[in-house]
Order: structure tokens, then C-alpha cells, then sequence
């Protein structure tokens, strides 16, 4: 598992996805020194289908063996937000905060307002360039940093020149296994109503530019955590610190926030 920064405090960097892993990083790098960050890699899929309960035992094995006797803070990007609710709703005593970045949709109405967003950004040359891809790929799908690269302006305001954080593997399988698993505790209103039990301080931060609705899924989340604090970025997009306008700022404000929590920064 990588691991960045001297030893003392942790947090916990979770990537997207799902299925994504490498996807945080360069986020992750960032936050290290002083601060000890952990970068688990989530678990690849196999014959045994992958749900939401799995991604919460694999979490709690992390902490319990690089953690013990500890408190980390959890910051979550896009899925991985999603997971760290998940952890802290079933296991409020062992997170000292959250930091929810790019965080993904919890109703049907946010997913709705997403795929349009995505529809009106994407033109005629990607869908065009994406089909190619695909036939030249039949049967195995396009080569995912190609489509990755395709698609990164409906994500993206303006990726910094230096940015890097290369998704090398994509787990198709294990991404819709376990967002399938996601949805089915939404419809069935375990999710965001378990929310409730999160006490630790929680930090949403959204880009203005991101497709997923962030007030949306921010109002969503606020009726079970009201002490939730919001704050958005223009000129960025899914992932702020990638991004060329707003990368310092975005920093600088996860950093101020995690010392506020008692995680020492120098």
C-alpha cells in the first residue's frame, strides 16, 4: 500500500472509481509532511461479487493494522468519499473527520441531473471518437486511459500542466459490482439516512466546473449531517487539485482545515 510522509498523525486518502486506484495520487503526495498518508489500494474484483459491506471490512482491516490506536482522517475523492460516509456511519468512533471531495450522488435525482450535464458537454467528434475506439476494441472495451483522456474535459476546467495521476488499471467489474451494490442500498433508503450517526467534523469540497450537482448532493447530505460544511471552487472541476486555477487554493484549504481538527501541520 503506498504510504507517503513521515510517521505521526494519519489520513487516509481513498480513491475513486470504483475501481480506480492511483486515481488520488498525486492528492495524496500532497498532503504528506508532516502529515502520515496512507493511499489503500481498494480491493480488485475476483469471483466473488464485491459490495459495499466489502469495501467496509477492507477499510477497517487498513486502519486496524496501519492505524491502531488511532483516529485518521478520511479523505474520500468521488467514490471514495462515498466510502468514507459509509466507514464513519458504521464506525463512528474510529475517524477523527472527513474531507469529501468531488463527492458522488446518493439519489436518483442528483444521478439524473449528472447525466445531463455529461450530455450537454460531450460533442458529436467524442461520441464519434469513443465509437472508434470501441471497434477497435471489440469485446473488450476501449483502453481506459484513452477514454479517460477522451473524456477528461467533461470533468475538467483546466488540468494543470504538471498534474499526473494516471489511472494505469480500471476494474470494469468491480466498478459495477459494487455500484450496483451502492444504488441498491440508496433505493432501499439505507443511504444517506444512516448518515445520521457521522459526529466527527465533515468538509464537503466541489469544484463549480464538476458535473455531479454539488449543492444537490450537499442538500441531500445536510438533512442528516446539518453540521456538514460546503465549499466550492470556480474554475475547477472533479478533481480541484489537478487544476491549473484552483490547485493552491484547494490545498491550502484541506490543509488549514485537517489542522483545525488537531492534525498537525507545520
Amino acid at each position: 500500500m503506498p504510504q507517503y510522509g513521515p510517521a505521526g498523525r494519519s489520513a487516509v486518502v481513498l480513491h475513486g472509481g470504483p475501481g480506480a486506484p492511483g486515481s488520488a495520487r498525486s492528492l495524496a503526495r500532497a498532503l504528506a509532511d508532516p502529515l502520515h498518508v496512507l493511499e489503500p489500494w481498494q480491493r480488485w474484483s475476483s469471483g466473488v461479487p464485491l459490495t459495499v459491506d466489502r469495501r467496509v471490512a477492507d477499510l477497517a482491516d487498513v486502519l486496524s493494522r496501519y492505524t491502531p490506536g488511532e483516529k485518521p482522517a478520511l479523505v474520500g475523492e468521488s467514490w471514495g468519499a462515498m466510502l468514507a460516509l459509509v466507514f464513519a456511519s458504521r464506525h463512528p468512533d474510529r475517524v477523527a473527520a472527513l474531507v469529501l471531495i468531488g463527492c458522488g450522488t446518493f439519489d436518483r435525482r442528483a444521478r439524473a441531473q449528472l447525466q445531463r450535464t455529461l450530455e450537454q458537454r460531450t460533442t458529436p467528434e467524442q461520441t464519434a471518437q469513443l465509437a472508434h475506439l470501441e471497434a477497435q476494441f471489440p469485446g473488450r472495451g476501449a483502453p481506459i486511459a484513452r477514454q479517460h483522456e477522451l473524456f477528461e474535459p467533461l470533468y475538467t476546467y483546466c488540468r494543470a500542466a504538471d498534474a499526473d495521476d494516471p489511472i494505469e488499471w480500471f476494474d470494469a467489474k468491480g466498478h459495477a459490482e459494487t455500484w450496483e451494490d451502492m444504488v441498491r442500498l440508496q433505493e432501499s433508503g439505507v443511504y444517506p439516512a444512516e448518515f445520521a450517526a457521522i459526529h466527527c467534523p465533515v468538509l464537503m469540497l466541489h469544484g463549480s466546473y464538476d458535473p455531479h450537482p454539488g449543492a444537490m448532493i450537499r442538500d441531500g447530505l445536510k438533512a442528516h449531517m446539518p453540521h456538514l460544511e460546503y465549499e466550492e471552487f470556480d474554475h475547477a472541476g472533479h478533481r480541484p487539485w489537478v487544476e491549473q486555477h484552483a490547485r493552491d487554493r484547494f490545498l491550502a484549504r484541506v490543509r488549514g482545515w485537517l489542522e483545525q481538527q488537531a492534525i498537525p501541520y507545520s
